[in-house]
Parts: structure tokens; sequence; C-alpha cells
């Protein structure tokens, strides 16, 4: 398992990790397989979309702050509750398909990783597992 760490700038804000993905699933050898994505916080999450356009991220960052506002009648105490949940809609892994040797996305997807309450530093587990060459 690697660890890929993620400096966020923003408190809501994706990050195309995509080519550092690429670049994890290439170091590993693996020609077929899998490659399993976990975040470990509860304020994060990972997801894939398109990553063609750099504006879907901010649209998206912008979607994610209007569908669940930082304040509201919320009971945690932390003020992060819309972290909470945003973290949820997004979900903390994702499984992607390796064949030949590369990550098997669509033409327009990519890997992001999603603050929810930053900025701060993070961290993604990655698991590539298959074949090897």
């Amino acid at each position: 398992m690697e660890v890929l760490r993620v400096k966020t700038g923003r408190r809501t804000q994706l990050v195309d990790v995509t080519e550092q993905v690429e670049r994890l699933v290439a170091a590993a050898g693996v020609v077929s397989g899998l490659c399993y994505l976990y975040v470990p916080h509860t304020t994060a999450g990972v997801m894939i979309n398109e990553h063609f356009d750099p504006h879907v991220g901010t649209d998206l960052e912008g979607v994610f702050d209007r569908l669940v506002p930082r304040s509201g009648p919320y009971r945690h105490s932390e003020g992060n509750s819309d972290s909470h949940a945003k973290a949820v809609l997004t979900g903390t892994s994702q499984m992607i398909f390796v064949e030949q040797g590369k990550l098997l996305l669509g033409p327009w997807q990519g890997v992001f990783f999603c603050e929810f309450d930053g900025p701060r530093e993070r961290k993604m587990w990655v698991r590539v597992m298959g074949d090897a060459r």
C-alpha cells in the first residue's frame, strides 16, 4: 500500500490526483488488476469525474457548498457538520480497473481528492493488486 499526500488550500477543494495515482499504478508493475483508493478522513472523500475541463471541479465545489451549506441547524459542535455530510455524498473509496498497466478510466475521467474541511494536509491510501509483469 502506498500513501498519497494531498495538501489543500481551501475549505472546499477538489484536487485532481489522477497523475499521482497513475504513477503509483505504473510503479506497482501490475498489468491487469485493481487500484483501490481509500481516504481515511471523515471530512474528505474521493470521486471520479471529468477532469479535462478544470471548471467542472470548481463548479462541483460550488454545488457541494450549495447542497450542504456551512451554517445550518447542526448539532455537531466543531463547526464542520457540513464537511461530514459532503464526505458522505462522495464516499471515502473508489475502485478502478487496471489494464495494460494503466487505470481503466473513460476518456474524460479523472480521480479527485475531495477536501471539505481544509485547508490542511491529507492522505489517500492506494493499493494496486493484480497480475504483475
